[in-house]
């Protein structure tokens, strides 16, 4: 699979949850700082570029949805161990 198709599902698996399972993933894979930090990232990137309205409350989504896709990739990647 390659990282296109498995983004692709992972939006699709995504859009099925409620909020209580999107709460539940992001507590089991995304250590609190990191949600903390992005929150205010977003904020402050929001601010310095004047985006405003859905797309400012949709920016820390999109890059904790990034940061997920990421950890996914790094835990389905073959590891190269020496046996």
């Amino acid at each position: 699979m390659t990282f296109e198709e498995m983004a692709w599902e992972f939006v699709e698996v995504f859009e099925t949850l409620d909020n209580d399972q999107i709460n539940e993933m992001l507590v089991k894979n995304v250590p609190l700082d990191t949600i903390e930090f992005v929150a205010k990232y977003a904020s402050d990137f929001g601010d310095a570029q004047e985006i405003g309205g859905r797309a400012l409350d949709s920016l820390p989504n999109l890059m904790l949805i990034g940061y997920l896709l990421r950890i996914l990739e790094e835990r389905l990647a073959p590891t190269d161990r020496m046996v």
